[in-house]
């Protein structure tokens, strides 16, 4: 006999309210533990609450924007098409208003990390005045710990669901809508959300352990060139057990998440190899 997880949680605060609900509230935890975070380290070098505040205001904005639009272009159909199982898959462009329902879920992380990258090399020019690599070692972080809970929010939202298994802790998610099935399904999955919000807020302590305890920061790229493997070498090995976002990722050798991977942990090696060569901000 197969043993079940049956999770069969609402994101609902408020039966009958689609807003607010679990998922936009786990969504805000992250990013105000992140605030926390940050504004600690900030704190510990002197810098201005003003520029904190800054800060803030430019990630959260890149992360919600980058993040759905790279849902919407990577995962998003861009107009309604048959599925090579038969069903309409719709597509955001040809449901443009859809794009805005954030609070539905879909946020594709490969999008709110360009979006921010671009936003933080806005900051450090305008706001910071000091190097990129500055402002990138001490953002992984919150980053990491915002990332674990947007996860467990897909968690309750009953989406980015794993493949069929039967180890003792599949989930049975009760409120999984299979478009090719058009029904719902509860077989037992893995729960693909969580294995990613495990590995997200372990690379959290990680970094925090180099920060505060190794003084990592005094080489510049160490903890950003970390979180790049860590985070995005996490999502390219989990992809083989989640269901692919895209349609056309039945297809692939390997899915759409693990190719938009590569690049970022590629990235990441080649930052953390020149910052260990390099010299330390003390000698």
């Amino acid at each position: 006999m197969n043993l079940v997880i049956d999770w069969d949680v609402s994101a609902q605060l408020i039966e009958g309210w689609s807003t607010p609900n679990l998922y936009g509230l786990l969504f805000v935890t992250g990013l105000i533990l992140g605030y926390v975070v940050v504004s600690k380290m900030y704190k510990r070098e002197g810098v201005s609450e003003d520029k904190l505040d800054k800060l803030v205001l430019y990630v959260v904005i890149a992360t919600i924007v980058g993040a759905r639009l790279g849902h919407v272009l990577f995962y998003g159909p861009y107009w309604d098409f048959t599925h090579p199982n038969g069903y309409i898959e719709p597509g955001y462009f040809s449901h443009p208003l859809s794009i805005f329902k954030v609070w539905e879920g879909g946020l594709a992380s490969h999008g709110g990390a360009i979006a921010i990258l671009l936003a933080l090399i806005l900051y450090s020019k305008k706001v910071s005045k000091k190097p990129l690599m500055w402002i990138l070692d001490r953002i992984v972080a919150p980053i990491a710990i915002a990332a674990c809970f947007i996860r467990l929010g897909n968690l309750v939202n009953h989406e980015i669901v794993g493949d069929p298994t039967n180890l003792p802790w599949a989930f049975s998610f009760k409120q999984y809508y299979n478009p090719e099935l058009k029904a719902y399904d509860p077989a037992p999955r893995h729960p693909a959300q969580l294995y990613e919000a495990l590995s997200y807020i372990t690379l959290f302590f990680f970094l925090m352990f180099l920060y505060w305890k190794k003084q990592a920061w005094k080489r510049p790229g160490i903890l950003f060139g970390t979180f790049l493997i860590g985070l995005f070498g996490a999502r390219f090995f989990i992809e083989f057990v989640k269901l692919g976002q895209a349609a056309r990722d039945s297809d692939l050798v390997i899915n759409t998440g693990q190719w938009l991977s590569i690049p970022f942990v590629i990235a990441g090696i080649v930052i953390l190899v020149k910052a260990l060569r390099g010299n330390s901000l003390e000698e």
